[in-house]
Formats: structure tokens, C-alpha cells, sequence
């Protein structure tokens, strides 16, 4: 299967898309007023995002089992945005985020009806930031996922994790679950890096390590409008074991994790 080639009609077909889409977050903004921020806010983006991934023509598959326990810290690399609404869909929970999302307009509010926690990154906010993961953690039932590379990239490796990230679960012991994504054509066919750069992946160019630059830098919306373009891929989640982290301090959880996730990433590309 190769990539839909860009012309007027798949161009006509995608705004059609992606009005209605937003019409339907509109619509759900206006629900969402009526629902509590919580555990049930938490189950309708499940809900939510199940449909909107259907307007974006994404679908997903799973490998492997959550942990049951509770408190669970879900660590992922991250791509583009749409980690974000194929694990809500597929396993529920919510997310930590980074504080500029919170201002993105209508998505930022809904984001946060949705549970998402906004922390900021900052060396000169770790504290507030570690407060903020450590009470989310002691107060929800249902599994919280992070990006521990602070920012999303080309899909051509995993950038290395921020430690400080890490800090509230040498203090608290709470299990870690890593998970791994590909992004796939609508088969299953492998996106080389080229590809995955211009078209599926978000990213600044500026913050890439290695691989591939993109051509055109798009918004988090125009991405989503290019993907309705490109009639949608198909996002492989991969739920790995919870590893033994016992006696770690949080530099050395960062790098075994990121060993982790960054082998079979690389591994299965």
C-alpha cells in the first residue's frame, strides 16, 4: 500500500471531514459542560475519542495487558498527537500533559474536563510539576500515560527521557508500564522515516536529535487535517511488561525505560 497522492478531491473530502469533526467537538464541548471532571469525564473521552479517530480516518491496535494496580504510571514515546486520542479510545485513562496545551483554544478546556493534568516542564517549576503528578497518582483509579521525552518527534528514534520526571516514583514506588508505538500504513505496511517525517509524525525540527527534518511544519490542526487528506493510518499499540525498578533512583529509572521502549521501537520499525 503506498500514501495517497494529495489532489482537489481528497483536498474537498478532508475539509467536509474536518468541519464535521469539529462541529462534533463543539457538540461534545457543550455536553461535556454537564459532566463532572473525573472518573466519568475520564470514560466519556473513551467514548469521545473512539468517534473522533473515526472522523480522522485512525484506527489502532492493541498488543498486550494493562496492569491491573492502581496507582499505574503508563510511559510511551511519542510521535504526534495521536497517541493521545487512540490509547484514550483503546485503554481509558487520562494523560499529563505539557502546560502550553492548556491554552490551545476549546481543546485545552476540554483537555481538562477530560482529566488531563497540565504540568509545567521547566527546571524552575520541577517541584510544582512533581506535586501535581504525585496527587493525580494518589487520587485516580484508572491509568495515567506520560511522554517522558517532553516533546514529540520524527518517529526515527526515541529521544532520551527526562529524569526529573521520574523523581515521584523513586519517593513513591508506584508501577511503571511501558508502551510502544508504531504508526502503520491502513495495512499494517511499515512507514519508512522519510514518509513518517512529512506526513504522519509532529514535530519541531528544531528539537530533533537525529533523522529526518520535515518539509513543512504543521499545527497540531493541520496535521489532523492532512492526515483526513491522507485517509487516515493505522497506530500499533504495544503494552510491554511492568519491569522491576526496585532500588533505582530516577536517572537510571529514566534510562532503563528508555532502553526499553527505545529497543523495541527501534526493533520493530
Amino acid at each position: 500500500m503506498k500514501i495517497r497522492k494529495q489532489n482537489i478531491f481528497n483536498t474537498l473530502w478532508a475539509t467536509v471531514k474536518f468541519i464535521t469533526a469539529w462541529t462534533y467537538v463543539v457538540l461534545n464541548a457543550i455536553i461535556l459542560c454537564f459532566i463532572p471532571r473525573g472518573k466519568i469525564s475520564v470514560r466519556y473521552m473513551k467514548f469521545f475519542m473512539r468517534y473522533f479517530n473515526w472522523f480522522m480516518g485512525v484506527s489502532y491496535k492493541i498488543t498486550g495487558n494493562l496492569s491491573s494496580k492502581r496507582p499505574l504510571l503508563c510511559v510511551c514515546n511519542h510521535i504526534s498527537v495521536f497517541e493521545i486520542s487512540t490509547m484514550a479510545a483503546a485503554l481509558g485513562g487520562s494523560f499529563f500533559a505539557k502546560k502550553d496545551i492548556e491554552s490551545w483554544p476549546l481543546i485545552g478546556w476540554m483537555a481538562k474536563k477530560f482529566g488531563v493534568v497540565f504540568i509545567d516542564r521547566r527546571p524552575s517549576h520541577a517541584a510544582e510539576a512533581l506535586d501535581a503528578i504525585k496527587h493525580e497518582l494518589d487520587c485516580v483509579d484508572y491509568p495515567l500515560f506520560i511522554f517522558p521525552e517532553g516533546t514529540s518527534t520524527n518517529g526515527a528514534y526515541v529521544k532520551q527521557f527526562k529524569s526529573s520526571m521520574f523523581d515521584v516514583i523513586e519517593k513513591t514506588g508506584v508501577p511503571v508500564q511501558p508502551v510502544v508505538v508504531h504508526y502503520r500504513l491502513k495495512d499494517g505496511t511499515k512507514i519508512n522515516d522519510e514518509d513518517l517525517a512529512n506526513h504522519f509524525a509532529y514535530f519541531d525540527n528544531k528539537k530533533m536529535d537525529c533523522g529526518p527534518y520535515c518539509k513543512i511544519e504543521r499545527s497540531a490542526f493541520m496535521q489532523v487535517f492532512h492526515i483526513m487528506m491522507l485517509g487516515g493510518f493505522l497506530v500499533e499499540i504495544e503494552i510491554l511488561p511492568v519491569p522491576d525498578l526496585t532500588g533505582m533512583d530516577r536517572k537510571q529509572m529514566a534510562d532503563t525505560l528508555h532502553k526499553i521502549i527505545s529497543d523495541k521501537y527501534i526493533q520493530d520499525k
